[in-house]
């Protein structure tokens, strides 16, 4: 059975922060900030993502308290070269081979890269399985890779699988 309304939460979420930007309870806005929310909850639905399925939870906890560890680490390491910076400071490109291919576990790597100072996720060929992550303070490449390999990726399986 297909719902006229697929997400019925969002749509709502949506219609009432049209309302409330645009600060007014006006018939119009209300038609259109309803239309609004009527498109988006169907183009939401019409992405399909594949449901979520963990193979194990406990390395969960493991990886997030690596991640917030290696965030402060990195906050720190990044002030100390943005306060105190010598010409000794080499910026440069990593080319990691992932085995990691679902989709989830990506998403998840992705916010951690991102998320912790001083790297940056570029870009992903999902063909290859190749991602180009850029650092900030680049001394040694295969080390990045080894560590991102076993600091994350490997938590990363144990939680989705491939």
């Amino acid at each position: 059975m297909k719902r006229w309304i697929p997400h019925p939460l969002l749509a709502a979420g949506l219609l009432a922060m049209w309302l409330l930007l645009n600060q007014s309870l006006s018939p119009g806005h209300i038609v259109l900030g309803g239309a609004v929310a009527l498109l988006a909850s169907h183009a939401l639905a019409a992405l399909r993502p594949e449901p979520v399925r963990f193979v194990s939870l406990r390395p969960m906890l493991r990886l997030a308290g690596i991640v917030v560890a290696d965030v402060v680490r990195s906050n720190l390491a990044v002030a100390r070269i943005v306060l105190f910076p010598t010409g000794k400071r080499v910026s440069g490109f990593v080319r990691l081979p992932l085995e990691l291919r679902n989709i989830h576990g990506l998403t998840m790597l992705a916010c951690i890269i991102t998320a912790t100072p001083g790297t940056l996720w570029v870009q992903l060929d999902r063909s290859s399985g190749i991602l180009l992550v850029h650092v900030l303070d680049l001394v040694d490449e295969e080390a990045w890779i080894r560590l991102i390999k076993s600091r994350y990726e490997v938590l990363l399986l144990e939680i989705f699988g491939s």
